[in-house]
């Protein structure tokens, strides 16, 4: 008994002796609590950076600093103890480890994008003073862990874009305090809990982008307070509850993409008074269009696509003055009658408009001119599938900000109009299946931020622009189904490298494909079957290594089938069939492995079918119309190949090779050896590019090509030598050859200059050089000849200045051909100036230059005086003259003004030769001609008749109404005279432009091209 009073008393006076000195106890922990979240940290720290130490996440976590002055550390100030954790958007890759528990004092947790993964851990329950929580754009998975609901204080949960499963915890209904609730873009599934009806004060819900199902439970019409409701791209079904239309708080109204009913209240503007956005789209509703939404003056974003709402849209629109987004797609609306796009007229009063969509409805009526006055903020322009008719407006062009404009699948006819080109900014035009007409505008060269095209199915003629070489970033062009006709364009899509898809197919082209597609390494699509293309497949398209799709049938392609397309290894799709191709099957294409179609019939195929791949499958492929066939698989039926020869036999011959490097660089070795003795002559295939190898070709050839060099094969002579039309057995076309008078000062660089730029080079308006020869004559003198293609139709010079070798061709250059020629001399001018490897200025542009082939093309010739511009600067001409200074380059009456004053060469130099040229060609009078003098020249003479009247100084011959040429119908219409007067003044204006005094305000070639080709249109049109 005494004992325990003893310890009774013991503990009494122990207890008042801790009372007494409490303070002091308090003051003693402090230290000891902080140390505590200090450690917290630097173990969550590990689990936040995975462990690695060596990253450089989170370097001022360390103990050079306090740790409340560590990145993204907030400490309370009384207690020195962690309240808040923010380390959003940055790149630590870890986990949440249980340690975060003991930051006790934690208010505000936010590790928004900061690629966490794993589980949130129970331990977040012991953060009882917690009131935002932010884990949104993370990988964190699992389901919400119970023990949140310890954490009552919590205000604000952001757990969206995540991958928790699991359901929405009932749980939340307990959290009075919640205002904002997100759980959107998780992988949650089952109802919505109607415990949520409980938070009083949520002021936003979003469970949207989940897999909820069932209805939306109507006590959520509980929620006074709620300002925005996210519940769109779930499954939920049924209708809205009637309880919702009583939240008149409701700014924010998503609900899109669920398998909702019903309809909408006739007066929602009395239900959500302060609407600023209402999503419904992919549901199932019915009824009218609600023409209440024109009362809600705050509406921004109205979104009701894919339901089934029907009748007219209302005219009253125009009252929505904040409106930005309008998407009525894939409904009912309309009637298909002239006036069901009257309500665009109250649209043009919403200077905020942005995007515009109502494809697929049954909207009838013209296109409005008023189009052209909505808001130039507005970007999006939607309208397909509709039964919309008449012309596209011109006022089109007014709508500056359209980044995207769809008309496709209605009855609009017509051509495009020339406004497009006033839209910079469009990234995307459909405007395929209609009924347009005329050609594709050239102003499309202007819409140099297109990415996608669609004008397929239409009744666009004409050639494809070359001005889509200036839409660089294009991606998809598709043109199908169409009546194009003409080549397609040489350097042109080759500009395009970021193009995907390409369809030319079902349409009139000519000609071969160009090897530039070569330059295309994003291709995946090329459909040009169904045209009237020709030549061989151009083996650079063994660098389309993307390529899966490949469809050339029913054209008339001939040559074999190139083995490099067993390189492909992406291809899926490769239809050959209906063409003229011959050879064996190459046994390459067994390696395509992805190859599930392959059609190759009606050819001139012969050999032995591969069995293996693709060929092992009967119903992939077909082979049918190749007679010659044999071997492959049994089910094919073919009858069995011969016994092959053991060995082939090979060809005997002894080459030696003449080397000849005087004057060049090390880099054109290759082009110079050219000369070779043989045993015995064989017929050589066509001449391939220069830029692989050449044809070799002696002295003894090119003298019996020409018959002895004789003065009846003589076809011109120039400064430095005189040109032969001969034939080779090596080619299979007329050829011309340049014979160098190497006693003539200069000759011997001119060769070397000539075979310099033409050997960088190739271009379908350049004179296409097939080989050259530099050996020694039977004489033992030295000799130098350049072969050219020959050009049937002569020189420009003699067309339009010799008469009687006009009525010997029997051509009479008309107006169109004149213009057409400017452009072939305007496009190899901007090859050799922009687009060659090295720039090059031709230095000697004239029209004795300009060759003519028998299809009127224009080629520009003879690059004795070419220079190189390295980095595109000037350089000095030092030799090969035409005229009596050695400074100078050129001919008399074009050579630039500032090279006669010791100028560099430069590009603008041969812009004013080209713009004599162009003066020549509309006056026919040379610029040297006798009544030029005492201070008249061409350039005056012109300039001075634009202010006069252009009839007293043309050609009269140009003067006459074009008709019908070369079986194409040209349009006559009664102001033809004037239209073609109108054209001779602008092509006028373009050459006394390109041939000012002063370099500088000469006209750039690319301007030149567009003009030219506006001239070419009008005349067309």
């Amino acid at each position: 008994m005494i004992a325990a009073i003893i310890v009774f008393f013991l503990c009494f006076i122990a207890s008042q002796t801790l009372l007494v000195f409490m303070p002091y106890a308090t003051t003693a922990a402090m230290p000891l609590s902080s140390e505590t979240d200090k450690l917290a940290l630097l173990a969550l720290k590990v689990k936040l950076t995975n462990g690695n130490h060596d990253n450089n996440a989170l370097p001022s976590w360390n103990e050079s600093l306090h740790f409340c002055e560590w990145q993204g550390v907030t400490c309370s100030r009384r207690h020195k103890r962690v309240s808040a954790l923010q380390l959003q958007n940055q790149d630590l890759g870890g986990t949440l480890g249980p340690t975060l528990g003991n930051l006790t004092f934690l208010k505000k947790l936010n590790l928004t994008n900061v690629n966490l993964y794993g589980e949130i851990p129970r331990e977040v329950g012991r953060l009882k003073r917690l009131q935002i929580l932010c884990l949104d754009m993370n990988n964190v998975h699992g389901e919400v862990p119970m023990e949140i609901t310890n954490c009552s204080k919590l205000e604000v949960v952001f757990l969206m874009h995540n991958n928790l499963t699991g359901k929405v915890p009932s749980w939340f209904g307990s959290m009075v305090h919640l205002t904002w609730l997100q759980l959107g873009a998780n992988n949650l599934a089952g109802r919505i809990p109607p415990s949520l009806g409980n938070l009083s004060s949520l002021e936003t819900l979003s469970l949207a982008y989940n897999h909820l199902e069932g209805n939306i439970p109507h006590v959520l019409g509980r929620l006074s307070n709620l300002n925005y409701i996210f519940l769109g791209s779930n499954n939920l079904s049924g209708m809205i509850p009637p309880s919702l239309y009583n939240l008149s708080n409701i700014r924010d109204f998503h609900l899109g993409k669920n398998q909702l009913v019903g309809t909408l209240p006739s007066n929602i503007d009395h239900a959500f008074p302060n609407l600023q956005q209402f999503t419904i789209p992919l549901n199932q509703f019915t009824g009218t269009f609600p023409s209440s939404i024109s009362n809600l003056s705050q509406l921004q974003l109205f979104d009701i696509g894919v339901n089934s709402f029907r009748g007219p849209i209302p005219l009253t629109l125009g009252r929505l003055n904040k409106l930005q987004v309008l998407i009525m797609d894939y409904n009912n609306l309309g009637s298909g009658q002239p006036h069901d796009l009257d309500f665009l007229s109250s649209l043009t009063n919403l200077t905020q408009l942005q995007r515009l969509s109502f494809e697929a409805n049954n909207l009838g009526g013209v296109l409005p001119d008023l189009i052209g006055n909505l808001s130039t903020h507005l970007y999006l322009l939607d309208m397909w599938v509709n039964q919309i008719s008449g012309r596209i407006p011109q006022t089109i062009g007014n709508l500056i900000g359209l980044t995207t404009l769809i008309l496709a699948q209605n009855s609009l006819e017509g051509s495009i109009p020339d406004s497009v080109g006033k839209l910079k900014n469009l990234a995307r035009l459909n405007l395929q299946q209609n009924k347009l007409s005329g050609n594709i505008p050239c102003v499309i060269g202007n819409l140099t931020m297109l990415s996608e095209v669609y004008l397929g199915i239409n009744e666009l003629e004409g050639s494809l622009p070359f001005t889509l070489r200036y839409c660089s970033m294009m991606q998809k062009f598709v043109v199908d189904t169409n009546y194009l006709s003409g080549n397609i364009p040489n350097n042109t899509f080759g500009y395009q490298k970021g193009l995907i898809t390409l369809d030319l197919s079902i349409n009139a082209l000519t000609g071969s494909v160009p090897s530039d597609f070569g330059n295309l390494k994003q291709l995946s699509i090329l459909y040009l079957h169904t045209n009237n293309l020709s030549g061989e497949v151009p083996l650079e398209l063994g660098a389309c290594s993307a390529l899966t799709d490949f469809w050339l049938t029913r054209n008339f392609f001939h040559g074999s089938i190139p083995s490099f397309f067993g390189s492909l290894r992406n291809l899926e799709n490769l239809d050959f069939s209906i063409n003229n191709f011959s050879g064996t099957i190459p046994n390459e294409l067994e390696n395509l492995t992805f190859l599930n179609y392959l059609n190759l019939s009606f050819n001139h195929l012969y050999g032995e079918v591969p069995i293996g791949g693709i060929f092992r499958n009967i119903t992939a492929m077909s082979l049918i119309g190749n007679e010659d066939l044999c071997g492959g698989i049994p089910q094919l039926n073919l009858p069995p190949c011969p016994e092959l020869l053991s060995h082939k036999h090979k060809s005997s011959f002894k080459v030696t090779l003449i080397i000849v490097i005087s004057g060049v660089s090390a880099s054109f070795l290759v082009f110079i050896c050219i000369c070779y003795l043989r045993k015995k002559p064989k017929t050589l295939s066509s001449s391939p590019s220069l830029e692989h190898r050449y044809l070799k070709v002696s002295y003894g050839e090119l003298h019996q090509a020409t018959d002895g060099f004789s003065s009846s094969n003589l076809v011109g002579t120039g400064s430095f030598g005189s040109v032969y039309k001969g034939t080779l057995v090596q080619f299979e076309r007329p050829i011309a050859v340049k014979v160098l008078n190497l006693q003539t000062h200069g000759a011997s660089k001119s060769f070397m200059a000539e075979c310099k730029a033409l050997g960088k080079i190739r271009h379908r308006n350049l004179l296409n050089i097939l080989t050259c020869c530099s050996s020694l004559d039977y004489k033992g003198d030295d000799f130098k000849a350049i072969v050219f293609d020959f050009m049937s139709n002569g020189s420009l010079e003699t067309l339009l200045h010799n008469n009687e070798e006009k009525e010997s061709k029997n051509l009479n250059l008309n107006f169109e051909q004149r213009v057409n020629i400017a452009l072939d001399v305007a496009f190899a001018l901007d090859y050799l100036h922009n687009d060659s490897e090295e720039a090059i200025v031709h230095c000697d542009v004239k029209p004795s230059n300009v060759l003519l082939d028998d299809d009127m093309v224009a080629h520009l010739g003879d690059f004795g005086l070419a220079r190189l511009l390295h980095g595109h600067g000037g350089i000095d001409c030092s030799s090969g003259d035409h005229v009596s200074s050695s400074a100078i380059k050129g001919t008399i009456g074009y050579l630039p003004p500032e090279y006669g004053a010791g100028g560099s060469v430069s590009a603008e130099g041969d812009m004013y030769s080209y713009g004599i040229l162009l003066l020549e060609m509309i006056t026919g009078k040379k610029p040297t001609d006798s009544i030029f003098g005492e201070g008249l020249s061409l350039h005056l003479f012109c300039n001075m008749a634009i202010l006069e009247g252009i009839s007293e100084i043309v050609d009269s011959r140009l003067l006459i109404p074009i008709t019908e040429q070369e079986g194409r119908r040209v349009t006559r219409q009664q102001n033809m005279e004037d239209t073609i007067r109108e054209c001779l003044v602008s092509f006028t204006r373009i050459g006394i432009a390109c041939s000012e005094k002063v370099p500088s305000q000469r006209m750039g070639i690319k301007d030149v091209i567009m003009e030219l080709h506006a001239i070419k249109q009008k005349l067309l049109s």
